[in-house]
């Protein structure tokens, strides 16, 4: 028995299956029988949902946080940490003598919520914020020299960066140098050397305190308005002005918008700030994201589907093929009219850049297959790159080549002059952000970093196979490491009759879902498949029968031309097992559980 086989055989597996259609064994989460009587007893909870909080790792004294997270017991002093009471200073000394100050934000949704935050936050005091967002196609990710000058010279004495800034290095210095004062607000990994300005707000910096390196941009960026409300509370300025202080919590609906679609942890402080944010969208106050949710067709309490993948892809619109502060504005603004016609601008870039994704996603797919060949070996690092592939939507290529071949992937665009931008999105367990910054310091690529699971870069297309090189060799053991320990892990085992509104509820209460708390995956075995059909483009339908009767409709998307959606397709009027996950439907005022399948076996 190989060391595979073996490692296989030492775990829990579910309904004995070893391999399935994708290439995966089946394995039980961890969850001693004790703790999940306990949790059961001491919560009310049933067996099964007691099951998927133990197999989270949580233990009995951590299950009522985990259970119902809160801001206060989560939330960290913004003191603790680096530079953040300098910056609160700094910024609280510009609103009370009036200076003209910016906002400097990326162009996705973690940048958009961020600088938006800081938008609603001076128009409480009565004074505002020039937000500026650097168009993608022109300017690039970060800050750059020319738009900080310009930013100096119309008056600006302050620019606070937020989601960049913490690997700029030129522009702050010639910032600093023209006498523009700067903060950076970031969350990505830093360098032992650090930007100059007069502060640097990150939990990612080298000298920082461990357990909150995971927050998202817009995460650091609502701490740091928390700070800067106490600093403006503690120097009396309310009181003078004779200003109500600002609610700042009704603002955690952007926090979550920012902190889901960024892809981080739901864990600790992230899920306490994802689980209100939520609650607080649901409340429709903020006009902006009512508008796109009405857009979307968005109509029960959103959840991390709803704004993963209905909210976020509209923001991230305007930054990849569009207007580049389209989203900032949309969830800064106060103008019902302009909400709604951002909106539906945005709605409309959202589809221009589903069709430029469709081509650049069909292209790389090709290339990477042809390099690969009919039955060879998958490269641990897999990088596809082309003259006029559209920047806006190489992150999304990356995303889908990632889930087809399970290796970090990086897409490249290149342009006529042979520059080359670059983003890439990485599997669990392979560091792609801080691969991509010893790359930078070895001057592979020009300029680059990310975090774990995500990065980008900018590079001469001539250097692109020295960095697929140097990727590989770096990351290739730890690649292997996270295939050879691939599994598909579940919570259970379920019958049909199990599947209803009601345990969904349930489930839903332990969510927020996402990376760190995974949505619960559970095992069904000897489903009769009744009835199989392709709908949309490639979705895969179907209605699962049980040995007593029940019937359940299920869904797999994107599907259809994989292995996945083929054997499903094949098993109509046989008995299968399936894995997936199971999700209430909303429709014509009926609620509904369905499954979500996401692999098979015989």
């Amino acid at each position: 028995m190989n060391s595979q086989n073996s490692s296989i055989a030492d775990l829990d597996l579910i309904l004995a299956v070893e391999n399935s259609i994708s290439g995966r064994s089946w394995v039980a989460r961890p969850a001693e029988t004790r703790f999940i009587q306990a949790i059961a007893q001491n919560h009310s909870l049933p067996e099964i949902v007691a099951r998927v909080v133990v197999g989270r790792g949580i233990s009995i004294d951590e299950a009522p946080t985990f259970l119902k997270p809160t801001i206060k017991e989560t939330l960290p002093d913004p003191s603790q940490f680096k530079d953040m009471d300098k910056a609160c200073s700094r910024i609280a000394d510009a609103i009370i003598n009036h200076e003209k100050v910016a906002v400097f934000g990326d162009y996705d949704v973690d940048g958009a919520t961020s600088s938006a935050l800081f938008k609603r936050f001076f128009k409480s005091l009565g004074q505002d914020i020039t937000a500026y967002i650097p168009d993608r196609m022109i300017e690039g990710y970060g800050p750059n020299t020319k738009a900080l000058l310009e930013l100096k010279a119309s008056g600006h004495n302050l620019v606070i960066t937020v989601d960049c800034g913490i690997v700029s290095f030129d522009p702050l210095e010639a910032a600093a140098k023209a006498g523009l004062d700067m903060i950076v607000v970031d969350h990505h990994q830093a360098e032992a050397k650090l930007p100059q300005a007069i502060a640097v707000v990150n939990p990612n910096r080298l000298d920082e305190i461990e357990g909150y390196g995971q927050l998202a941009a817009v995460g650091v960026s609502f701490i740091t308005i928390v700070g800067l409300n106490r600093e403006l509370r503690n120097r009396g300025w309310y009181q003078e002005q004779a200003i109500e202080e600002p609610n700042i919590i009704n603002w955690l609906d952007l926090v979550a918008l920012g902190t889901i679609c960024d892809a981080v942890p739901l864990v600790g402080v992230n899920r306490a700030l994802v689980a209100q944010g939520l609650k607080i969208m649901g409340l429709r106050q903020n006009i902006g994201l009512k508008a796109l949710s009405d857009i979307a067709s968005i109509n029960e309490p959103p959840n991390t589907y709803h704004v993963g993948f209905l909210l976020g892809p509209r923001v991230n619109a305007g930054g990849r093929v569009g207007r580049a502060d389209a989203g900032t504005i949309l969830l800064s603004t106060e103008d019902q009219q302009q909400a709604e016609q951002i909106a539906a601008q945005l709605n409309i870039y959202n589809a221009e850049r589903q069709a430029i994704e469709a081509m650049v996603l069909e292209d790389a797919m090709a290339q990477v297959l042809n390099k690969i060949g009919v039955g060879g070996v998958v490269p641990p690092v897999i990088i596809a790159a082309n003259v006029g592939w559209h920047p806006g939507v190489i992150g999304i290529v990356a995303g889908r080549l990632k889930e087809h071949f399970n290796r970090p992937t990086i897409i490249i665009a290149i342009d006529e002059n042979g520059e080359a931008k670059g983003s890439g999105r990485s599997i669990m367990g392979v560091d792609l952000g801080s691969a991509i910054t010893a790359a930078r310091q070895l001057d592979i690529v020009s300029a680059g970093g990310g975090h774990a699971m995500a990065a980008g870069l900018s590079m001469r297309s001539e250097k692109i196979d020295q960095l697929q090189d140097f990727l590989i060799e770096r990351l290739q053991d730890k690649v292997g490491e996270a295939i050879v320990s691939l599994s598909l892990k579940l919570d259970g085992v379920l019958n049909l009759m199990a599947v209803n509104s009601d345990l969904v509820e349930m489930l839903d209460q332990i969510g927020p879902y996402g990376q760190g708390n995974a949505q619960p995956k559970f095992a069904f075995s000897d489903v009769f498949v009744s009835y199989v059909d392709i709908v949309g483009k490639d979705h895969v339908k179907c209605s699962l029968k049980g040995a007593d009767g029940t019937v359940v409709k299920a869904m797999s998307f994107r599907c259809a031309d994989k292995p996945l959606g083929q054997f499903l397709i094949k098993s109509r009027g046989k008995n299968i097992k399936i894995a997936g996950s199971i999700k209430n439907n909303h429709w014509n005022g009926r609620t509904t559980a369905e499954i979500f399948i996401e692999d098979a076996a015989e």
